[in-house]
């Protein structure tokens, strides 16, 4: 690891055989590594860093590092770490404190994908705990929607192949819903009639028609989580790699016993579950009664409440926290819809679309008539930044009606950006941002 660039994520494992390409490719994609050979050394490493999320490799281990899970997770407590086993998938390992097993070799794209996604879950859980706080205070009771116990509901798109109808077999003896798509039509017609927990692609004889779809699911909102394997033939042209970068969750081939494939589809089924239910939680929040009526956001005096309560817990779990402020510019096609009253009829789609573009962790706000504000936990200065921008452009790209025979105006944003050092100092960052965004200095 490079000096003087944070850790993300810890790797655990005896030797390099399987850490050393796993380090080397999450290094090269963001996600930077340390690694520690025994239980020692990785406790140790957990003290100053800002661990988000650890992988241990269970080749040549005991029970002692099956016990290490969950040793990390007490040692991080309260800040949530996720932990992927690298090993042959087992539902056991998840009493030992295991979020995710994935069979080696891991390639890094998808270990960087899983990351992605364990780490956003702990975040989001960990922003359900500090929103129940929050709203308690004022009256209001958030509950985790009741568990779904329904069979995990996977849709398998391919030609009826032998091998795929195995595996079918297999997901559907181990207690699954499975629903069989033999095209890519027929297969986004059931995708946007039902839920499904995780997609199986066959590859056959045309693996490029499978990662197009893979690439589809990445591409709509509502089902770009939606985890995907594809079942692949060894002897396919097309890579591993390539596989992983159009959006593919995990590989397997027909040589990979059905069973074995079966279990890894249900990990991935499963743990897309969890954080759909955390997702609809959270989501919950807007028909509290406590938010902004017209656009549906965090009204200012609860947004600064809970902005409080988010600086003190970034403090106690060693995370990052930023306040991004997004105020409507001064252009002149905006002044004149401001003069006409336009704009106040647009602020509610604005707003409303701001409630839709930040990550169901964040929190956005409405400050003032014109004025948007976002708390991003777990996010550093830069990617404040970055997330703001890519609000503003989003919304920049949207016309709306000014009237009286009128050409559409378009909405700018001024963007101001703080990072929350401390609880202490939480009103005094959105103070900054909001005079950034005004184009002045703090004093």
């Amino acid at each position: 690891m490079a000096q003087g660039v944070q850790a993300r994520v810890l790797i655990v494992a005896r030797d390099d055989v399987l850490a050393g390409p796993l380090a080397e490719g999450l290094d090269r994609l963001g996600w930077r590594t340390i690694t520690a050979r025994g239980q020692y050394a990785a406790m140790a490493s957990l003290g100053d860093l800002q661990i988000e999320a650890a992988i241990i490799d269970l080749g040549q281990g005991g029970e002692e590092v099956l016990a290490l899970a969950k040793r990390l997770k007490a040692a991080c407590a309260p800040r949530r770490l996720p932990v992927i086993a690298i090993g042959d998938p087992d539902p056991s390992l998840q009493t030992h404190g295991f979020d995710l097993t994935l069979a080696a070799p891991l390639h890094p794209s998808q270990a960087a994908m899983r990351l992605e996604s364990l780490v956003r879950l702990a975040v989001s859980e960990e922003e359900f705990e500090l929103r129940l706080e929050t709203f308690a205070d004022r009256g209001r009771r958030l509950d985790l929607p009741d568990p779904d116990v329904s069979p995990l509901r996977v849709l398998a798109i391919g030609e009826p192949a032998p091998q795929f109808l195995a595996l079918s077999n297999a997901l559907t003896q181990r207690g699954a819903d499975v629903v069989g798509a033999f095209t890519a039509y027929t297969a986004f017609d059931y995708l946007h009639e039902r839920a499904f927990d995780a997609v199986v692609l066959w590859a056959g004889e045309n693996p490029q028609e499978a990662l197009s779809i893979a690439a589809g699911l990445r591409r709509n909102t509502r089902l770009y989580h939606t985890p995907a394997l594809l079942y692949m033939r060894r002897e396919s042209y097309v890579t591993t790699s390539e596989a992983y970068h159009r959006g593919v969750s995990d590989v397997a081939s027909p040589e990979t016993p059905e069973d074995e494939t079966a279990r890894r589809v249900l990990e991935l089924a499963r743990n897309y579950r969890r954080q759909t239910s955390v997702r609809q939680a959270l989501e919950k929040a807007r028909s509290s009664g406590l938010m902004d009526a017209a656009t549906g956001l965090f009204t200012r005096d609860l947004f600064a409440a809970h902005l409080a309560r988010l600086a003190q817990a970034s403090r106690v779990r060693n995370r990052p926290l930023s306040v991004c402020v997004l105020k409507v510019s001064d252009r002149p096609e905006v002044k004149a819809a401001r003069v006409g009253g336009w704009l106040d009829r647009a602020i509610p789609q604005i707003g409303s679309m701001i409630g839709r573009l930040v990550r169901v962790e964040d929190t956005a706000a409405r400050l003032g008539p014109e004025v948007f504000a976002l708390a991003l936990p777990a996010t550093p200065l830069l990617a404040g930044r970055a997330a703001g921008e890519r609000i503003a452009a989003v919304i920049g790209c949207t016309a709306f009606e000014a009237g009286d025979g009128k050409p559409p105006f378009v909405a700018d944003f001024d963007i101001g950006v703080a990072e929350v050092g401390s609880a202490d100092t939480a009103g005094r960052a959105l103070e900054e941002a909001a005079l950034q965004a005004q184009g002045l200095k703090a004093s």
